[in-house]
């Protein structure tokens, strides 16, 4: 544990998260430690194969695949808690879906301005089961009696503002109020901690007949056999011109050369290409053409 840092100062992981702890049992000798916003974790096997095929004495990586909101608080706290066990070590990078987080590091004196960029982009769909039950076509329709929704918790996972933005353009303040504060009390919106494997869970048992996620996570979730549908907002809704992708390297990390390769990959054809074919948009050209 970190010196002078007490377990309460400390955010906690969720017990059920081990799959988003990525080579834990090296995470302190690890030659690069990435913190990357959890939506990636579809990715992210097959861009770090690539990257190391490109710099093969870079072979222990600890990464974390977490809502970025929480890497964010492990961080600033210096620390995480999971299953009663301190996890201490710094991210050499960060990746966010909120220039605010970035904002955060900076005037907390972990960043500089030019130290982030934006590299990716993605857009919001609704996940149904493939029969789509409460025939949901619209996002009026999550405002309707009855209906369940597997939400985002704002206070965790930065795809929440966007989607409370959505439900801002598509019905006013009083749908967000209707979805975010009427039906949290009525027990049909309920929020999620890491949506990316909450949701999905949910619309396959059944519990939730929506859920608003990333469109890579639909992808994901066909290629993984889950009996799903996407309801498309539509590009006025879909927060495509809004969901911007940040990534830096930490002022103090442990492994600063290793993380400005990284940085480097990630603007390559070759990174952009991997992310687009799993249903990113891409920031940077993907081909040299």
């Amino acid at each position: 544990m970190a010196a002078g840092k007490e377990k309460a100062s400390f955010p906690v992981i969720p017990s059920d998260r081990e799959d988003d702890l990525h080579n834990l049992e090296f995470a302190r000798s690890a030659d690069l430690v990435l913190f990357v916003a959890g939506n990636q974790f579809m990715v992210m096997e097959e861009l770090l194969l690539a990257f190391q095929t490109e710099y093969p004495d870079i072979k222990r990586i600890f990464y974390e695949t977490l809502p970025p909101g929480l890497e964010l608080k492990q961080i600033l706290a210096g620390g995480a808690i999971f299953r009663d066990e301190v996890i201490d070590v710094f991210a050499d990078v960060y990746a966010s879906v909120t220039e605010e987080a970035m904002d955060r590091l900076e005037k907390r004196g972990f960043i500089s301005q030019e130290d982030y960029f934006l590299y990716l982009h993605n857009r919001i769909v609704l996940m149904v089961p493939d029969d789509n039950p409460a025939q949901i076509a619209s996002i009026s329709d999550l405002g309707g009696e009855g209906v369940r929704i597997s939400q985002p918790n704002p206070e965790y996972e930065d795809i929440a503002h966007y989607i409370v933005e959505m439900y801002r353009q598509a019905g006013g303040q009083a749908l967000v109020d209707r979805i975010m504060e009427q039906k949290r009390a009525e027990g049909t919106a309920i929020l999620t901690i890491v949506h990316h494997r909450e949701t999905p869970l949910r619309i396959a048992k059944r519990t939730v007949d929506v859920g608003p996620v990333w469109a890579t996570e639909i992808i994901h979730a066909r290629q993984t056999g889950l009996a799903v549908d996407v309801v498309e907002p539509g590009e006025h809704l879909d927060q495509r011109g809004r969901i911007n992708y940040y990534i830096c390297r930490l002022r103090n990390a442990s492994h600063p050369g290793n993380a400005e390769k990284f940085l480097d990959f990630i603007r390559s054809a070759r990174a952009q290409g991997i992310y687009e074919a799993y249903g990113f948009v891409p920031h940077f050209a993907t081909s040299d053409s």
